[in-house]
């Protein structure tokens, strides 16, 4: 099954971006294709991942927020 990783996040959020050169790098290395969405760019993002970003979905279900546990991600995506 080929999985998607999205990074939900913010301009302006340093977390933000350390998690997306995380999953820049695992998706990378595993071959999975990942995005970033900026939250404040959709109300209904906002509402639902606004106070938690960064937040990262796999196949669009939620996986984590604030920080990327790489072994996690990687069990996931295997």
């Amino acid at each position: 099954m080929a999985h998607r990783v999205t990074v939900m996040t913010r301009v302006g959020c340093p977390s933000c971006v350390t998690a997306e050169a995380e999953v820049e790098r695992i998706c990378g290395e595993l071959g999975v294709p990942w995005e970033a969405a900026d939250v404040d760019t959709d109300p209904e993002w906002r509402a639902e991942y606004g106070d938690r970003v960064p937040v990262i979905l796999v196949d669009g279900a939620e996986h984590g927020y604030w920080k990327v546990e790489e072994d996690r991600l990687r069990a996931a995506l295997a």
